[in-house]
């Protein structure tokens, strides 16, 4: 709406500012962790608005930081604690999504793709290729652990039987970006690839099972 003129940005500025202030006294009555990770994001947001998605690989990172504090965020609020391996793997999914995503950029925009997104000057489809085959030997091996040996693991050892499910996850999603060139919009191939949402069911059913309904029973 901004880009296109609808929306004045001013009028988007001021709705912004109000929005922020009152998120943020919102978060601190969830806590005070809570209410200073809702900072950490705004001002993650102004940084990357400004500057860091113009700086190669960092906007990248900004972006998974991004995804790293809604985790944090997400537990605060409910009063769990966080789970070191979780938020790793939460890094190294978006990571991952993110890096699919300037893929497809790359490929969409062709020589185009500097002037739509000055960090893309800086991207080569070779090297992005070798960041997101390092980032999934990473996440396979994170959740790996976290379902094996992680504290949660110990107390749920059925949990491990969903490593085959996010294991089929990323490899469709890696087939989706480099064979169909579907990278752009990782929401709506969750909305529409019917196999990814079918494997996603499954993945909750068996987090269900290992959580309420196994319990502690050992492998």
């Amino acid at each position: 709406p901004i880009a296109s003129g609808r929306l004045p940005s001013r009028v988007a500025g001021t709705a912004a500012l109000f929005l922020a202030a009152g998120g943020s006294v919102l978060g601190f009555a969830f806590g005070v962790r809570f209410g200073v990770v809702v900072l950490l994001y705004i001002g993650l947001q102004l940084a990357y608005t400004f500057s860091l998605k113009y700086i190669v690989l960092v906007d990248v990172f900004a972006i998974a930081a991004g995804f790293v504090l809604r985790a944090m965020a997400g537990a605060y609020a409910i009063g769990v604690p966080n789970s070191l391996w979780l938020l790793v793997c939460t890094l190294q999914l978006a990571l991952f999504l993110g890096f699919g995503k300037r893929r497809n950029e790359l490929i969409v925009l062709e020589e185009n793709a500097g002037s739509h997104r000055k960090a893309l000057e800086g991207y080569r489809m070779g090297l992005l290729d070798q960041l997101i085959s390092i980032v999934l030997a990473g996440l396979v091996v994170s959740y790996a652990v976290y379902t094996i040996m992680s504290p949660t693991a110990v107390k749920h050892p059925m949990l491990v039987m969903t490593l085959p499910n996010v294991m089929y996850g990323i490899f469709r999603y890696l087939y989706l970006i480099q064979v169909e060139n579907k990278g752009g919009s990782p929401e709506t191939i969750l909305l529409e690839d019917r196999p990814m949402q079918v494997n996603l069911v499954l993945w909750l059913v068996e987090v269900v099972l290992a959580f309420k309904l196994l319990g502690n029973v050992q492998l």
